[in-house]
């Protein structure tokens, strides 16, 4: 729709034609995590786990300081990509696969998330849809890997989203 003040856009994640394979996207900007939003995501999904929340007690394991909850590395990696790959795009999340943290992540450290395209075939039981599988990666400030993860996900084909 135009208007006076020129064409409206809408952001929105691709299609499913528009997925290629090898292709990887980097989501930035990246994201410094504190450790509020530490503290803040463990106790908000009932984490209670004192390396993530107990300063002292972490002191005295083996990483030397709390470590940001993985769950967390987790989440932010993929809600990293949404805006651009998958925001009004999706059907369905169907699954993960290989989940793995490498490296430690701490408070302090900054976040950088990427994810590559490692398949794409049309459902073959739902007109109109794709099954799209992803690799998303966090790295830290360093370029050290702290999170790798697969994820299988079902999308719309251009033009039979209702």
């Amino acid at each position: 729709m135009d208007d006076a003040a020129g064409v409206r856009i809408e952001q929105r994640g691709l299609w499913f034609e528009e997925f290629e394979v090898g292709a990887t996207y980097l989501h930035k900007p990246g994201r410094t995590i504190t450790e509020a939003d530490n503290i803040l995501f463990s106790n908000i999904t009932g984490n209670a786990q004192a390396l993530h929340l107990d300063s002292h007690f972490a002191a005295s394991q083996p990483f030397g300081k709390p470590l940001v909850n993985s769950m967390m590395t987790l989440a932010m990696m993929v809600g990293a990509s949404v805006a651009q790959l998958t925001q009004g795009t999706l059907v369905a999340n169907l699954g993960f696969g290989e989940v793995e943290f490498p490296h430690p992540l701490y408070p302090g450290d900054t976040l950088y998330c990427e994810t590559s395209v490692t398949e794409a075939r049309l459902s073959k039981s739902r007109a109109g849809q794709g099954i799209v599988s992803l690799e998303h990666r966090g790295l830290n400030q360093d370029g050290v890997v702290v999170g790798r993860a697969t994820r299988s996900t079902l999308i719309w084909c251009e033009g039979a989203r209702p």
